[in-house]
């Protein structure tokens, strides 16, 4: 087998149709323990939008624009779920049958983690175990969370937010008590708080891997590359057994403790639209900045950014040998191809 034949997209998946939330569900929450209670709370959230996750459109325009972007390269382009349609083993065995021998993927998180980086692995390897003779070898690419491509469209995405957070906040008067949050005094954004969000993962998770450390840093370079001083990074979409420590502050108290006015939310552990956002942040946040007076402001993710697609071709190259240097921000240097040895333990 000479070369890579192709470029595989790994997603989490989402259900399209109201029938098929509870059975998405199920998959996503099979052996954790989460009460039937919960789950049925959780899907009215997507009955709530019609019954879709927006993940599935997000990922099909990131392809889209990829075709575009790899064009030249001979890859072939497939998109595969960890827990929902199109399921990853079914892509493996129409790859198999195209031919398909060796292919790169492209994984919809940036960071280390068990969640966010491990399972992704585990969840190929079972798809090819489930494909059987000839399903294609896999190699994943690199971690991401200090590219420029990945960086470099969040300060965008922050700025933009900020412009509309600082447009508003000039047209009202801030509450007494309010004081200096976002980017202090240098533009007139004295009322603005800046919250970088992530999923909480478990902390004895958090102990064993670098995603604090990795999501930190993307956050630190965004909000720098943004001329962002003042910021605080929280976490949302708590999930799991009620008595198990999570990591913390959580966005929602966070903002119902803050004095500022406005608020700007940085969905920086995402790459794509998903119900995490569309519902936590776009719904819950913005009503717990709403109960005290207060407006949120969501920067929008960057999947689609040109930054973040001309990466992406990029990290192909890198794998391809056809990249010169292996580009990365910060001090960290560029994550290996292979995740060390005890990567990321559940």
């Amino acid at each position: 087998m000479d070369g890579y034949q192709a470029l595989l997209l790994v997603s989490f998946g989402g259900p399209e149709a109201a029938e098929e939330v509870m059975p998405f569900l199920r998959q996503v929450t099979a052996g954790r323990g989460i009460p039937e209670s919960r789950t049925e709370s959780v899907a009215r959230h997507y009955y709530d939008v019609g019954g879709t996750s927006p993940i599935n459109a997000s990922c099909r325009e990131l392809l889209a624009a990829l075709r575009q972007e790899l064009d030249g390269l001979g890859l072939a382009l497939y998109w595969g779920n960890r827990n929902w349609h199109p399921w990853l083993a079914a892509t493996l065995a129409q790859m198999r049958d195209d031919g398909v021998q060796r292919a790169l993927a492209l994984v919809t998180s940036a960071y280390g983690g068990y969640s966010s980086c491990r399972q992704y692995l585990d969840d190929i390897k079972t798809a090819r175990e489930a494909v059987g003779a000839g399903a294609p070898e896999i190699s994943k690419l690199r971690l991401y969370y200090n590219h420029p491509g990945w960086v470099r469209p969040w300060a965008t995405s922050l700025g933009a937010a900020l412009d509309q957070a600082r447009r508003a906040t000039s047209s009202t008067s801030p509450p007494p008590g309010g004081g200096a949050h976002g980017r202090g005094d240098q533009d007139g954004t004295a009322d603005v708080e800046v919250l970088f969000s992530a999923h909480s993962i478990p902390l004895s998770m958090a102990r064993t891997s670098p995603y604090v450390q990795h999501v930190t840093e993307t956050a630190r370079l965004s909000a720098e590359l943004a001329g962002v001083k003042a910021w605080r990074l929280v976490w949302q979409s708590r999930s799991g057994r009620p008595g198990s420590p999570w990591l913390g502050p959580d966005i929602g108290e966070v903002i119902a403790a803050s004095t500022a006015p406005s608020v700007v939310v940085v969905p920086i552990g995402f790459v794509c639209d998903n119900m995490e956002i569309i519902h936590d942040l776009d719904v819950e946040a913005a009503a717990a900045a709403r109960q005290r007076g207060a407006r949120l402001f969501r920067a929008a993710t960057v999947s689609t950014s040109p930054e973040f697609v001309a990466m992406v071709r990029q990290l192909v190259e890198e794998r391809l040998g056809a990249a010169g240097t292996r580009a990365a921000l910060g001090a960290d240097g560029p994550w290996p191809d292979e995740c060390p040895v005890g990567h990321c333990p559940r």
